[in-house]
């Protein structure tokens, strides 16, 4: 195996040199045919053709009287259409009859027009609902109060969706409205990629989990929930491997136990910056082809990517995290995210960017800067805060900034100082 290791003065390499290099080695996960149940938020593998119409036949469009249109040319008010009613067609039903001119067939939304028929009068413009006098009208009769035109009130068949139509392509992310066009053309499986299998693991002695109790010297491992979340959240599957303590033999067994898991991508956080222990650098290299960077971001600067090699799978990218949890939450949105949306078959990674008015002045450090913000919409459009409640918030320890934080503003690398007023780009995080 071979690692590139570099010292500690090793020039920064941008964020974009750096998402390529990672990018470039990830390849979609394979197909499977998955159930409209299971299949929201999932990427179509292949482009989706209704075998149907969509509506399959004419229908009514309004509750009311399936009619000849030319039967109703001089209604009014004053002058009614007298029709005899010779059907009752309700949603589901069909017609029995065929309307003649002289004839109705009273229809609910829904129900198929009856042959001959090429309107609909609603029931509001009928005897049924008019409050004009109906003295003289039989039960099998109805007033028309409102002339209609050929077509009123009638869904054609094919109206919406032809047969033969192609209605959803490949690489589109299903949403709920696509899963219901799907169910209402009798589609009730699709080839989708799977979901993508994402290792997690945290190293370090001073990690302790969730339910232990704090010793001196220990913290709450909450990288791992943390990242497993985001793993859910952009559509991955979160194995999660619990802590790697500062031994190699320890480290290398979680490896090892991941990779036997089949994994698709490895997270790692923590022992990859330049004043981290060299051990977990090492076993990384030792388990694969490895590259160490620190990169040009802030916050989390130290970076690891490369390929692992297990006794149970082969090249399995891993990317390599900051231990900071405020680090490899920014490292996550910036690096992980992409990785996990390629391999899930999205055709982009790109993240969803709004413009907003910075309403403080802001430094930067000549790396690319994801600040926490806080995003709200005004009369002139979006404005962002950095600072919460005039408490400055961009500490990488500060915590609780990743919760009071519904944005990132993104600071160019070249800018390293905002006036309040300018215009920023904003990542959402909600």
């Amino acid at each position: 195996m071979k690692t590139t290791q570099q010292s500690n003065r090793q020039p920064l390499i941008t964020v974009g040199e750096a998402l390529g290099a990672i990018l470039a080695k990830i390849t979609p996960v394979e197909t499977e045919f998955a159930s409209l149940t299971q299949s929201l938020r999932r990427v179509l593998a292949e482009p989706i053709t209704s075998q149907i119409n969509m509506p399959p036949f004419a229908n009514s469009a309004m509750d009311g009287y399936a009619v000849i249109a030319a039967d109703t040319t001089t209604a009014s008010g004053e002058s009614p259409a007298l029709l005899k009613v010779i059907d009752n067609i309700p949603a589901g039903g069909t017609a029995s009859k065929e309307v003649r001119p002289g004839m109705a067939a009273r229809i609910m939304t829904g129900a198929p027009m009856p042959p001959g028929a090429n309107a609909v009068a609603r029931f509001e413009e009928t005897s049924e609902y008019h409050p004009a006098p109906k003295e003289g009208l039989a039960d099998d009769e109805v007033m028309i109060y409102q002339a209609v035109s050929k077509g009123d009130n009638v869904r054609p068949a094919g109206e919406d969706i032809k047969a033969g139509q192609v209605v959803l392509t490949t690489g589109q992310c299903l949403r709920p409205q696509d899963v219901g066009i799907l169910a209402a053309i009798g589609q009730a499986k699709v080839a989708v990629y799977r979901r993508p299998r994402v290792a997690i693991l945290s190293t370090g002695d001073e990690l302790v989990d969730v339910e232990s109790p704090l010793e001196p010297g220990k913290i709450h491992n909450s990288n791992e929930y943390t990242l497993a979340a985001l793993v859910e959240k952009y559509g991955g599957e979160a194995v999660r491997l619990g802590i790697a303590r500062d031994t190699v033999t320890d480290l290398t067994a979680k490896i090892q136990a991941g990779l036997a898991k089949k994994v698709d991508l490895f997270l790692t956080s923590a022992g990859v910056s330049v004043g981290d222990f060299d051990m977990v650098k090492n076993v990384l290299a030792a388990e694969g082809e490895m590259q160490f960077w620190q990169v040009a971001v802030k916050p989390g600067k130290p970076l690891a990517f490369g390929m692992l090699h297990g006794r149970a799978q082969a090249n399995v990218p891993l990317i390599g995290l900051p231990g900071n949890p405020v680090a490899a939450m920014v490292a996550f949105e910036v690096f992980a995210r992409p990785a996990i949306l390629k391999l899930a078959g999205h055709l982009s990674g790109d993240k969803t960017t709004l413009r907003a008015t910075l309403d403080e002045e802001v430094t930067s450090s000549g790396r690319r800067h994801y600040m926490r913000a806080l995003m709200h919409l005004a009369g002139d459009g979006y404005h962002v805060t950095t600072r919460g409640s005039g408490v400055q918030v961009q500490g990488s320890g500060i915590l609780t900034s990743l919760v009071w934080a519904n944005c990132l503003v993104v600071v160019p690398e070249e800018i390293t100082y905002l006036p309040a007023g300018s215009s920023v780009d904003v990542w959402p995080l909600d």
